[in-house]
């Protein structure tokens, strides 16, 4: 949003205040809505709300615990009722982790269904999904319906084009369950996740739960189900270099007082020995593209064998836990060894 602060919690970034809003920014202000502020999120969305510029963002129902992120300062701002809805971006779970941490409703949308233009981490990037977190489900629709919509300068949008219902709000229906065939999921997939820790057990009983209650409301459980070479096949994921670089200079082109051209001079900075250690050693670790084909490649036979699973077994969708475990202490992921997005699913921006 122009003329906000906009510093991706990060000592790089204090000063910068773009002077044009991004694509989704732009709608919302002409349907109508008020923008209260910004949030911040782990820095440069890296990971849980850490971050150079303003510490660390605290759980509202636990304030030594984080509120995950990278989104946390969003979904901490819904949650605290310091608004009734926020924005996120998601590029591993950066969008549902904090969301359920929080208390509140959260979701990425599917790739082209939402512009990231004047969006950090937007095209020609294609894992980072920006979307809405409200608390209540009703007012997620409502969000969302106002997000959507083809963008030109965002080419992903054209994957969106012919999908988007005329309103997500006036498809809720109380009992849109009934005879809904739900596969379980119940693969420990999340990152460094401890399957045989109590932390994790604690999860699962509420994720039973909520599996209780999707069967209540008229579903057809179908559970579990086994997704072949699941972890094998996201162990494998990878990014390119070439396209992050691509994106950070797009991110800033065209505003009148970019704060850095490009990623190597913010990385030639000397702010940038003022970032935290965790972030830096990502922005300086350079993944090679042979790598990342490979992970292309794996995300296709993921993609196959997932719906393989579903043609089989005849499934409209597939559940599985947001996060497996609570909450990390904030002490934790300050210091070595740093722990931070703990159990987190990251399924869905592989399979983009």
């Amino acid at each position: 949003i122009k003329e906000m602060p906009t510093t991706l919690g990060s000592v790089l970034f204090k000063d910068y205040r773009p002077d044009r809003d991004c694509f989704v920014g732009a709608k919302l202000r002409k349907a109508g809505a008020i923008f209260l502020g910004k949030a911040t999120l782990g820095e440069l969305g890296a990971g849980d709300t850490h971050g150079s510029l303003f510490g660390s963002t605290r759980n509202p129902y636990d304030l030594q615990r984080t509120v995950g992120g990278s989104s946390g300062g969003s979904a901490a701002s819904v949650s605290a009722n310091f608004a009734m809805l926020a924005l996120g971006q998601e590029g591993f779970a950066s969008i549902r982790r904090p969301s359920i941490w929080n208390g509140i409703a959260g979701m990425r949308p599917s790739i082209g269904l939402v512009s990231r233009t004047g969006v950090y981490g937007g095209w020609p990037a294609m894992n980072g999904s920006l979307g809405p977190m409200a608390r209540t489900v009703a007012d997620l629709a409502k969000l969302l319906d106002a997000m959507v919509g083809y963008d030109p300068d965002d080419p992903s949008t054209a994957h969106g084009v012919g999908h988007i219902p005329a309103s997500y709000e006036a498809r809720l229906d109380a009992n849109s369950l009934k005879g809904v065939r739900l596969g379980i999921l119940r693969e420990s997939m999340g990152f460094n996740a401890e399957p045989d820790s109590d932390d994790f057990a604690k999860v699962t009983a509420v994720f039973d739960r909520a599996v209780a209650d999707l069967r209540d409301a008229g579903a057809e459980i179908i559970d579990p189900i086994v997704i072949p070479d699941l972890k094998a096949l996201l162990a494998q994921r990878s990014f390119s270099a070439a396209e992050g670089d691509e994106s950070f200079e797009r991110y800033f082109a065209g505003g009148a007082n970019p704060p850095f051209a490009s990623r190597a001079a913010a990385m030639a900075s000397p702010a940038f020995e003022g970032l935290r250690q965790p972030t830096r050693d990502r922005w300086l670790r350079r993944g090679s593209e042979e790598r990342y084909l490979a992970s292309l490649k794996a995300r296709d036979t993921l993609m196959t064998n997932m719906l393989k699973v579903m043609a089989d077994h005849g499934l409209d969708a597939i559940v599985h836990k947001a996060v497996e475990h609570q909450p990390t202490l904030i002490a934790d992921g300050i210091d070595p060894p740093y722990v931070d997005q703990k159990g987190e699913p990251h399924i869905n921006t592989v399979l983009a």
